[in-house]
């Protein structure tokens, strides 16, 4: 699996060719994250709050694994939108996160992208470094691999301070 950088950046998304595209944008967020951060808040505010909207309504709430599709429409570049559930902040650590990566990995599968996005989880509030929650990401994936090279790719959302710290991890 080919791992790649993108900065959290609307004006960098938009410049995107149509080949660069991922078809699935994931946006892991924790139950009592408001107003939503990175990506997540940048699709909110793009949508025109319509993500903050299905959390004010309790149509989603940020429960542990809980996974929303959502239709990006015209505003945003990728197809689709899975909102994925990290429950309580501060009930998240390291174990949580491989659970999460897990579980998005699952997610992803069933809607079968050639090409994702992600914030991996626990990145959008900072509650691991860029590099850890990357690792901790591309550990499960390898795993559930069972060491296979992967076909696809995977775009990591993230600060261009974040992709330095990280970048070793995508040329492994």
């Amino acid at each position: 699996m080919n791992v790649s950088f993108l900065s959290a950046e609307l004006a960098k998304w938009d410049m995107l060719a149509a080949g660069q595209v991922p078809d699935l944008l994931v946006l892991p967020f924790f139950a009592d994250e408001r107003p939503l951060h990175g990506a997540a808040g940048l699709c909110d505010w793009r949508l025109c709050g319509r993500l903050s909207r299905l959390l004010a309504t309790g149509r989603v709430g940020g429960a542990w694994g809980e996974t929303t599709l959502y239709p990006a429409g015209h505003k945003l570049p990728f197809g689709r939108l899975v909102m994925f559930g990290l429950g309580p902040a501060d009930r998240f650590d390291e174990a949580c996160a491989r659970d999460a990566s897990r579980k998005i990995q699952e997610v992803v599968n069933g809607l079968a992208p050639v090409r994702y996005a992600l914030t991996p989880p626990g990145r959008s509030t900072g509650r691991l470094s860029a590099r850890r929650a990357l690792e901790l990401y591309l550990e499960e994936l390898r795993k559930r691999s069972g060491g296979w090279e992967l076909p696809g790719e995977v775009v990591v959302i993230e600060s261009p301070a974040g992709q330095k710290e990280a970048a070793e991890l995508a040329r492994r």
